[in-house]
């Protein structure tokens, strides 16, 4: 069986999420299985550049075509019978402009999912959402979730009540930042944050006497001693498709803090303490509640790491073979 993964041309320091994905999805497929990665030419912007990406897709076509994210629209000009869609979420749709938010969604949601024999999405809320936005059989969009990275191990860590180090990954606007920090004002604590801050961020950060260390273009490794150094880790998102750190923090053992809306509950099992991310209040609450029960500290580890064997690399690179063998057969 030969599969080739569409991949996006990632930008520098910013794109490498899908790749890290896709490569673990590989490295765990069956022997039979001859994969091949095809990275677009170009960055996808722009039209002429787009057409050219969707064009070279045509010549390099398998036995299963994937396209991974990002460059849906190759999918509408393979073969539909072979073809399978990923969408890791619908966040396009958020897109400010009326106008654009059309073209994004008729170039990147309905014409690509029309044209794929199987769509997978990274979780249940995703799969709700994308079919908001087009007509299309449920039975062909498949939950297949995101496998956790190699490099992260449980490794236990007393906890420090007198002045907890809480790791927050990622610094775009749907992470909420800015409400975490409010919410840690006045908190004996440490704030790691994990992406590139902007004006606003430090600024806020400033204004509430916030203690953090900053770091940027983390490797896995580096990214995974990060984990290993907290005591907390949070992420408190508007928007996620997924949520990746929260397994993260449960492989390694540490209790987590995210939001109670979209695929945040659904990723988290019933190893986190949910919030409402829009209240600063709430979050500060579940934080303090980490910090003074011990005995909730030591559930929600427990919990966490039953909930993580879910998204073992075996386990998704099995769902993604007996998708591809009934496309073939």
């Amino acid at each position: 069986m030969e599969v080739v993964f569409f991949h996006r041309k990632p930008r520098p320091n910013k794109n490498f999420s899908v790749e890290i994905l896709f490569e673990q999805i590989r490295h765990h497929l069956p022997s039979d299985v001859q994969s091949k990665v095809h990275i677009a030419k170009y960055y996808s912007s722009g039209f002429l550049k787009r057409i050219y990406i969707a064009l070279e897709a045509i010549f390099n076509q398998k036995e299963i075509n994937h396209v991974t994210g990002d460059i849906n629209f190759v999918a509408i000009l393979l073969k539909k019978r072979r073809t399978v869609l990923t969408f890791l979420d619908v966040g396009l749709m958020n897109h400010p402009n009326p106008l654009a938010r059309k073209v994004l969604q008729w170039f990147w949601i309905q014409l690509p999912a029309k044209r794929a024999a199987y769509i997978t999405t990274i979780s249940a809320a995703t799969k709700n959402e994308l079919l908001k936005y087009v007509k299309i059989d449920e039975k062909k969009v498949k939950v297949i979730y995101v496998p956790v990275s190699g490099d992260l191990h449980f490794n236990p860590k007393k906890f420090n009540e007198n002045c907890p180090v809480i790791l927050q990954i990622g610094t775009k606007e749907n992470k909420n930042v800015n409400r975490l920090v409010t919410a840690l004002t006045g908190l004996s604590c440490k704030l790691e944050i994990i992406g590139e801050l902007n004006e606003s961020q430090i600024e806020h950060l400033k204004v509430n006497k916030i203690s953090y260390t900053n770091s940027i273009n983390l490797s896995s490794q580096e990214l995974a001693s990060k984990y290993k150094e907290a005591d907390i880790v949070t992420l408190v998102s508007t928007y996620e498709g997924f949520g990746m750190p929260i397994v993260e923090a449960q492989i390694v053992g540490r209790p987590v803090v995210t939001s109670d809306l979209l695929s945040m509950p659904e990723v988290a099992g019933d190893g986190a303490l949910l919030v409402d991310p829009f209240d600063p209040v709430d979050i500060r609450e579940a934080i303090l509640k980490i910090i003074h029960n011990e005995g909730l500290r030591t559930d929600l580890i427990r919990k966490g790491r039953k909930n993580a064997d879910r998204f073992s690399a075996d386990r998704v690179a099995n769902q993604y073979y007996e998708l591809y063998k009934s496309m073939i057969n």
